[in-house]
């Protein structure tokens, strides 16, 4: 028997986090599992002495053997439960090439066509999954096979055409980042988490350079499809048929429960899992933390892997009564507390707020006579992203935007002091009175508190490409969901922008392809907010509730600031 954490820090860090730490020794011995068309998968079996009945698959391109692994393969097995960790094909020395999330949803079946023929299974088989081992999750969950009677799925998109175009601009930095990490798998976690937080300079060129296909050059040496990625922007090239997995949310009918946070990449993409599921009748279970995609499995993993616990205690070891209070589990920023909800988003009232001149906002509408607000968007000088909902730990969550706010190609407009506090529970919509003299142009909105020392920090965003049809006129954009008190003394603020780099690909101000194009004309840009239109934030709104304090978790339980 082995110990329950082989890595010698691995038990160290699982303090550190606050991991439920497992009672149960294990063996772990490799197999290789054959694949249909003859490539072998490394494969790691964990067996406890004794434990829990079921079986938990993770399918992972992070490492057999490494930190990580031990992190997620060996707390389930040290928890009770067998736990069959695989090396994606092109990685961990499983054989094959990884082309990414495109062979997921084969050698997943493949794997489970194996995994029933062992004899040490018991046909009962739950699948987890966090960042990419999500999607390999989704991927097997697209052809739900019968053993499967449970999953948690955690910070990952079922969709990777969504992530990649969906917003209408190509998500560059994410995917450029995304090919240079999957690139270097084989550095080791703590050189791979230096090479994320190093990725902005390295990756420079292809930010800051056109065409934007010239960045291949950049992963020539290991093959990474950037370039494919780039110039498939329709959502129905044959290169994301493997990869969009919204199938699985109309197949899956065994209990879900996903996990994410606020200033993670994925949020709408597991939300949207989430209303689906439950639409449908299937058990889910949504929480979400005042995290971003790295921090839910560092300062989020204590309750993360609790969670995880609890489920499949629940659903694959079959332990008597209900582990989770309710569906949905939240975090509200601000208010530094976690409720438990029936479903999102929940029931709210509407409040409006109207853009005014000289940088308003309020509740009342603008005089009828108001002149706009003007700025001018270059892509010569993009505007840049500041935090935000991106994967790099090193760029992305709630930051001060003050210096962002400062450019002459970014306005804002804010509120006076709250009187009372303000809580937003839901997906704000900002209406936008917009006109430009180039009708190839984006906008991007964003929903920031204003905290007393004036820091503003970003909350939602949202984000839109426009052209002839649609530049001129009210161009309404459904912001990023948003859970957020907004004290007594804080402001509001609204940013309207042309942009956000390299979180979008710059629009070059052309009807020329982006991808290949070299060409750059600026466009003026006028907000309306009185004379020629009215722009205004609609913000879904519930009576804040009162503090409450004490010991022991009900629906609402009051924890220590966390998430700044």
């Amino acid at each position: 028997m082995e110990t329950r954490f082989r890595h010698p820090i691995a038990g160290g860090i699982a303090r550190v986090l606050r991991l439920p730490l497992g009672r149960h020794p294990y063996a772990v011995r490799t197999a290789r599992v054959p694949m249909r068309d003859g490539v072998e998968l490394l494969t790691d079996v964990y067996s406890p002495a004794a434990g829990l009945p079921g079986t938990v698959l993770i399918r992972t391109p992070y490492g057999r053997d490494g930190l990580i692994a031990q992190l997620t393969a060996g707390f389930f097995a040290g928890h009770g439960y067998h736990v069959v960790n695989q090396g994606c094909r092109g990685t961990s020395g499983s054989g094959g090439t990884l082309d990414p999330f495109r062979q997921e949803r084969a050698d997943g079946a493949d794997t489970v066509a194996w995994l029933r023929r062992q004899p040490w299974f018991g046909g009962r088989l739950a699948l987890w999954g966090a960042s990419y081992q999500g999607h390999a999750a989704w991927a097997v969950l697209a052809d739900p096979p019968p053993e499967v009677v449970a999953a948690v799925i955690a910070i990952s998109a079922h969709d990777a055409h969504w992530a990649t175009h969906g917003a209408g601009a190509f998500s560059l930095e994410e995917v450029a980042g995304l090919m240079d990490g999957l690139g270097h798998l084989d550095v080791g976690t703590v050189r791979g988490l230096a090479r994320g937080v190093t990725a902005a300079r390295r990756l420079r060129p292809a930010f800051e350079e056109l065409p934007l296909v010239k960045a291949q050059e950049l992963f020539a040496r290991t093959g990474m499809p950037y370039a494919d990625w780039l110039v498939a922007s329709d959502r129905e090239d044959p290169l994301w048929r493997d990869m969009r997995l919204g199938q699985a949310l109309d197949r899956v009918t065994v209990p879900v429960l996903l996990q994410t946070g606020w200033q993670d990449r994925f949020p709408a993409q597991m939300i949207e899992a989430f209303e689906r599921l439950q639409q449908r009748g299937v058990d889910a279970g949504l929480t979400i933390g005042p995290w971003t995609h790295v921090q839910t499995l560092t300062k989020g993993a204590a309750v993360v892997m609790a969670e995880a616990l609890d489920w499949l205690a629940e659903h694959l070891a079959a332990v008597p009564g209900r582990q989770r209070p309710g569906p949905v589990r939240i975090y509200v920023t601000g208010a530094q507390e976690w409720r438990h909800l029936e479903t999102w988003p929940p029931p709210t009232s509407e409040r409006v707020l109207h853009v005014q001149p000289a940088g308003g906002l309020a509740a009342t509408p603008p005089p009828a006579s108001a002149g706009p607000t003007t700025f001018t968007y270059d892509p010569a000088r993009p505007t840049p992203a500041v935090g935000g909902r991106v994967i790099n730990p090193a760029i992305g969550g709630r930051r001060d935007n003050r210096t962002l706010e400062a450019r002459p190609d970014v306005v804002t407009f804010t509120t006076p002091p709250l009187t009372e506090p303000l809580e937003v529970l839901g997906e704000p919509v900002v209406e936008v009175a917009h006109e430009t003299d180039n009708p190839w142009a984006d906008l991007f909105v964003r929903l920031c508190e204003v905290r007393r020392d004036g820091r503003s920090i970003n909350l939602s965003d949202g984000f839109v490409r426009l052209g002839p049809d649609d530049a001129d006129g009210t161009v309404v954009l459904r912001l990023d969901a948003v859970a957020h008190r907004f004290p007594v003394g804080s402001r509001l603020r609204l940013q309207v922008s042309g942009g956000a780099h390299p979180r979008y690909a710059r629009n070059l101000g052309t009807d020329q392809d982006p991808a290949t194009s070299t060409d750059l004309v600026p466009s003026a840009r006028t907000v309306r907010h009185g004379d020629g239109g009215v722009s205004l934030v609609r913000l879904p709104c519930v009576a804040p509730l009162p503090r409450r304090t004490g010991s022991g978790e009900s629906d609402l339980t009051v924890l220590g600031p966390s998430y700044q």
